[in-house]
């Protein structure tokens, strides 16, 4: 996937674009709600999640988050900051244990603050906690990305960046997941969504963002997009 520039300004909220020769993104992930980004594959969106992780490199422009820039911070450091990435593919240390995923997940937490962290992970997926000593690599991919998003909020972000959340899972795993993603978002938590699923994306999410080749193609309430399927058929037949 193709990685172009990026820019952004500082604002009290999540706030990154990307800037290529032609196009720009500008994309804001505010506190206490879900942002759904959607597009056809290609589009960019994994790359853009990416880049606001630290995964990928920002070679021009900036990335802020709270008014601060965190291009060039390097990903444990940006996850210790407040941004917590799941990566697409229920992506888990596969020979580790799910509790030592779990651990490696908070290792900038001080000893009390991770035991907090692993339970407030265990009650939201309390599934996990027979299977604590398992490897990771013997879960079923729902359980995986459980730990994945386990991993994510024992890390105590302020942003979330979920980057299809339903891929390759059976659909009642997924209304397993999605309700996570609510409760975190109820609780203060700024949730950037990428699904390829639309219908669920645009029922949780508060706004909206279509990427069409590298490029913002709408951005506004999900409604719209609802009343508008237009919109979105353009995006993925581009």
């Amino acid at each position: 996937m193709r990685r172009e520039r990026r820019a952004g300004r500082a604002e009290p909220q999540h706030r990154a674009q990307r800037q290529g020769r032609s196009s720009r993104i500008d994309l804001t992930i505010s506190p206490g709600r879900i942002t759904a980004l959607l597009g056809a594959n290609g589009a960019g969106k994994s790359s853009l999640v990416l880049s606001i992780a630290g995964v990928l490199p920002a070679t021009s422009g900036s990335i802020a988050m709270d008014g601060q820039s965190i291009v060039g911070l390097r990903p444990e450091t940006i996850r210790a900051g407040g941004v917590a990435a799941v990566p697409e593919g229920h992506q888990v240390l596969n020979d580790l244990s799910v509790e030592d995923n779990l651990k490696v997940a908070g290792s900038h937490l001080a000893r009390p603050q991770l035991k907090a962290a692993l339970e407030v992970a265990l009650g939201t997926f309390p599934e996990l906690r027979d299977r604590l000593q398992a490897r990771s690599g013997t879960l079923s991919g729902g359980q995986q990305q459980m730990v994945a998003l386990a991993q994510a909020i024992i890390a105590r972000p302020r942003y979330l960046l979920a980057d299809e959340l339903s891929f390759g899972l059976a659909p009642v795993v997924v209304a397993r997941l999605v309700p996570v993603l609510q409760g975190l978002a109820a609780q203060g938590v700024g949730v950037l969504l990428i699904e390829q699923f639309t219908h669920i994306a645009l029922k949780i999410a508060h706004a909206a963002y279509v990427m069409e080749r590298g490029k913002i193609c709408f951005a506004g309430e999900p409604q719209e997009l609802i009343d508008r399927p237009e919109i979105l058929h353009s995006a993925y037949l581009a």
